[in-house]
């Protein structure tokens, strides 16, 4: 590939991490932002990390924290929204028409995916934190966490709640509004 090649193709990929962000409102997760891009441009990792860090030096894109969660979900800046303005038509027609149908069908499946979160965190090695969290649009709906004194249980919680939460959730919510438990 020549070098006029590997600009061409960065910045390409550049308008459409800008592109796709400038769709969703709410901003994505780093890896929800990165299955869409490589769907689109068959990127891999290290490279669409590269261009993401670039555009997030140049204030392109911002990463945003959500009040009270952990979590941050990139966005468009305002520069990065007159810098796509400006420069869309470095984006080809057939990858743009391409992007909008990726983008369509896998934005529904990476907000499902994304809808329900477990994490486990060892704090030495017999006691875990687990934090098994309901999110939808970028959001936290319920968030639970719990300390638990084994792998072992710390696993079951994970797993229980990553195959059972739309069952576990209605169930906490009808116990905590319960009157004298």
């Amino acid at each position: 590939m020549s070098s006029s090649d590997n600009t061409t193709a960065l910045a390409e990929n550049k308008v459409l991490i800008l592109y796709t962000l400038n769709q969703v409102e709410n901003g994505l997760l780093e890896d929800g932002l990165y299955k869409i891009i490589s769907s689109i441009n068959n990127v891999n990792y290290f490279y669409f990390k590269e261009v993401l860090t670039d555009l997030l030096d140049s204030k392109l894109v911002g990463l945003f924290t959500k009040d009270e969660e952990d979590e941050s979900v990139l966005r468009i800046t305002s520069e990065g929204k007159n810098a796509l303005s400006l420069t869309i038509d470095v984006l080809p027609g057939l990858l743009k028409l391409k992007a909008d149908n990726v983008f369509k069908s896998k934005f529904s499946s990476i907000v499902d995916e994304t809808s329900v979160i477990t994490e486990f965190t060892p704090k030495s090695e017999n006691d875990y934190t687990i934090k098994c969290k309901i999110v939808e649009k970028n959001e936290t709906i319920f968030e639970v966490r719990t300390f638990v004194g084994s792998r072992d249980r710390a696993k079951k919680i994970v797993d229980n709640w990553n195959k059972n939460a739309s069952k576990l959730y209605p169930k906490i919510l009808d116990i905590l509004l319960e009157d004298g438990i």
